[in-house]
């Protein structure tokens, strides 16, 4: 059997996929299971899992329509199953499932959006429910396309390199970072798409968190994120102005990541590095807003949640439409009047 993952929606929801990717491969050894992305990071995670044989990685968003078709076209015929992770509900994705033609497509059916999704192209079905994490609605798809029911529920899977780590070590011998440093990683960023750069915590915030941490703890602060937050993160290390803050700044997300496993403590927005932060089992404490904590929140790892809670939350659920805020006295109210004294409270627990 051959069958192509569709995980084109990004590095996090990949990873989300990775425990489905296992118990898939148990129940089918000799299946060929390759993956098409469109980020370079969900590339590189799924190229060094053991249970991918081959990563395709196409950018349609830099590619004209004419030769997207094309590309999309040259699978067809080529495979038996074609499975969309979850979350992925834009019609896009639903569309190059079904134009690769393969028999049997899997996809989960959402609650919102779905027939303007174009889900019905799916025929193997599994269903939506706001209160499952993404990896178990992930098994769920699976199992309805193998009719078959898992007992287990995997942590994340990500594999790093010797080179990778040669690499982390190589920079902690640089900046002098010892065994018994105190390491926290921050990630103050997430991705912008649909109006959800809406989900993150103030910079000002990171920043005193931060300069409270160093002052208590004598912590080494580590400010990781993508090539596009580079100035998101001087930002942060300008305001905090001290020695003790490194901004991270690698070539490839498994070099960050084999930085990243040293961290004693990550601080992160709902965003693919606080996923990558689980799957390398560190303690977390995850930034949640907006967002719904049940789909989202680090899986198999110890964490807290730092949410306001509010009456109104969570108001984004999986949808084609961008986040918005339907309160009328403060936007956003979830984050913005979440406070340094919550964060650093759930930090100290966690550490402690």
């Amino acid at each position: 059997m051959k069958i192509l993952i569709l995980a084109l929606s990004g590095i996090g929801d990949a990873l989300m996929f990775t425990p489905a990717l296992k118990l898939l491969k148990t129940k089918l050894p000799d299946a060929q299971v390759d993956a098409l992305v469109m980020y370079e990071g969900a590339g590189e995670i799924l190229s060094s899992n053991t249970n991918i044989n081959r990563v395709y990685d196409f950018n349609f968003l830099k590619k004209g329509k004419m030769e997207s078709l094309k590309y999309v076209l040259s699978f067809r015929g080529k495979y038996d199953v074609t499975i969309n992770v979850y979350p992925s509900n834009r019609r896009e994705y639903n569309l190059i499932s079904f134009l690769i033609g393969a028999s049997r497509r899997a996809g989960v059916k959402y609650k919102r959006k779905n027939i303007s999704s174009f889900g019905f192209l799916n025929n193997i079905i599994a269903g939506e429910d706001d209160s499952t994490h993404n990896v178990q609605t992930n098994i769920k798809l699976c199992e309805a396309l193998l009719g078959h029911k898992f007992d287990d529920e995997p942590a994340l899977e990500l594999y790093l390199n010797q080179s990778d780590l040669d690499l982390a070590d190589k920079f902690f011998k640089e900046k002098n970072i010892k065994s018994e440093d105190l390491v926290i990683g921050f990630h103050p960023g997430c991705a912008t798409l649909k109006n959800h750069i809406k989900r993150r915590w103030e910079p000002e915030k990171f920043a005193e968190l931060a300069k409270r941490l160093v002052k208590t703890d004598n912590s080494k602060i580590f400010l990781f994120g993508g090539p596009d937050e580079q100035e998101l993160k001087k930002n942060i290390s300008a305001q905090i102005n001290s020695e003790n803050v490194f901004i991270i700044d690698t070539q490839t997300i498994m070099h960050s990541s084999a930085i990243m496993k040293r961290c004693n403590l990550f601080i992160t927005n709902d965003s693919s590095q606080m996923h990558i932060a689980s799957a390398l089992k560190l303690k977390v404490a995850a930034i949640i807003g907006p967002t719904n904590p049940a789909y989202i929140q680090p899986w198999k790892t110890n964490h807290k949640v730092v949410s306001l809670n509010l009456e109104c939350s969570p108001c984004f659920f999986y949808s084609p439409k961008p986040l918005i805020c339907s309160r009328t006295d403060v936007k956003f109210k979830c984050i913005k009047e979440l406070t340094v004294d919550m964060v650093y409270e759930q930090a100290k627990i966690l550490l402690s």
